[in-house]
């Protein structure tokens, strides 16, 4: 087991598409150094936003190997291993110890919605027989969720299992389970994937996050942490009403995860067209959505405005107090509607 604790911004790597639809690595090895010198501490590739269910096994196990290779040791890999069964997640589990890969997430079993007597034998099955250190993953939205009992349980039993990435949102969540893990388990590490709010989650005890706005803005959201981390509490507090807003609007405007491609897209990367089919609406909602996106980036200096200019409140960096309200509102109704 790596004795070091998974710390920091990890970056669910999106991968670029060539024309005809394929990886197109020469694109996904810039996107990999363009992120490092902007500061992540390291790389996910294989996760929710990485679109790991829209590749073949083999794909994914290419697309980690491409990663590790173009990072050569310079920021920690956490891959996605998660597979069909046991059996196949724990062959992914070898290939990726293999090749020098930090540790792996495994999201609960999905599709077979699991109770969690179910959810700990699985995790335990491959607890005890991975060779590299594992991170849960738990996003109750697309699979059986974790509950604090078995993530208890599972860090008392198997040394391997190092880390939790909690993509629930849910603040009292996660005091519970740092509150259950930390007093056995000092090194277990607890990451956030929810943007959203990522600096309260940080203020509560969470090491870092796996935060999908940090491919498209790494330089805010690292700076985000380490306001955070350092207790610049007023700076962070806007960084956080910055990044909030821009990620309502990647997420919430289109399909996940095509307002992030759309994103990246603004920041100079070639993304190629998704796996996933669009209907004509969705493409014409698209290409307004990157309309607002650019202004948004624009603000911060990271884009040019477009063409014909951004509206006043679309280039102001400064939120409104009651624009801030309306957001958090839209999110909370939005987290409401999904049941979370």
């Amino acid at each position: 087991m790596n004795s070091r604790r998974l710390q920091g911004i990890f970056t669910p790597n999106l991968v670029p598409y060539t024309p005809d639809g394929d990886i197109n690595e020469g694109e996904l090895r810039r996107y990999v150094d363009w992120l490092i010198e902007r500061g992540v501490h390291g790389l996910y590739p294989n996760g929710s936003t990485g679109e790991f269910t829209r590749f073949t096994p083999e794909e994914r196990r290419r697309i980690v190997a491409i990663i590790a290779d173009q990072a050569r040791g310079r920021v920690p890999i956490l891959a996605g291993a998660a597979e069909a069964n046991v059996r196949e997640t724990l062959r992914a589990c070898e290939y990726y110890a293999s090749i020098g890969v930090r540790a792996v997430a495994i999201v609960a079993p999905f599709y077979y919605r699991l109770s969690p007597a179910s959810v700990y034998a699985y995790f335990r099955e491959i607890g005890i027989n991975t060779p590299i250190d594992v991170t849960l993953y738990n996003i109750p939205m697309f699979a059986s969720p974790i509950d604090v009992p078995t993530v208890q349980r599972l860090s008392e039993e198997c040394e391997r299992i190092v880390a939790i990435k909690d993509s629930s949102g849910e603040i009292p969540h996660m005091i519970r389970m740092i509150q259950a893990v930390r007093p056995n388990r000092p090194d277990f590490a607890f990451l956030t994937g929810w943007d959203a709010a990522l600096m309260p989650m940080i203020l509560i005890g969470c090491d870092g996050g796996t935060n999908a706005s940090s491919g498209v803005v790494p330089e805010l959201t690292r700076k985000l942490y380490d306001t955070t981390v350092q207790g610049d509490l007023t700076t962070a507090r806007q960084l956080q009403y910055d990044l909030l807003r821009l990620f309502d609007a990647m997420i919430y405007s289109a399909e996940f995860p095509e307002g992030f491609r759309a994103a990246v897209s603004l920041r100079g990367f070639r993304m190629g067209q998704g796996r996933q089919p669009m209907s004509p609406e969705q493409r014409t909602d698209l290409a307004t959505l990157s309309n607002e996106l650019q202004c948004l980036l624009a603000a911060h200096g990271f884009t040019d405005q477009p063409v014909g200019g951004c509206p006043p409140d679309m280039t102001a960096t400064t939120p409104n107090p009651a624009d801030v309200s309306v957001i958090v509102q839209n999110v909370l109704a939005e987290l409401k509607r999904r049941g979370l």
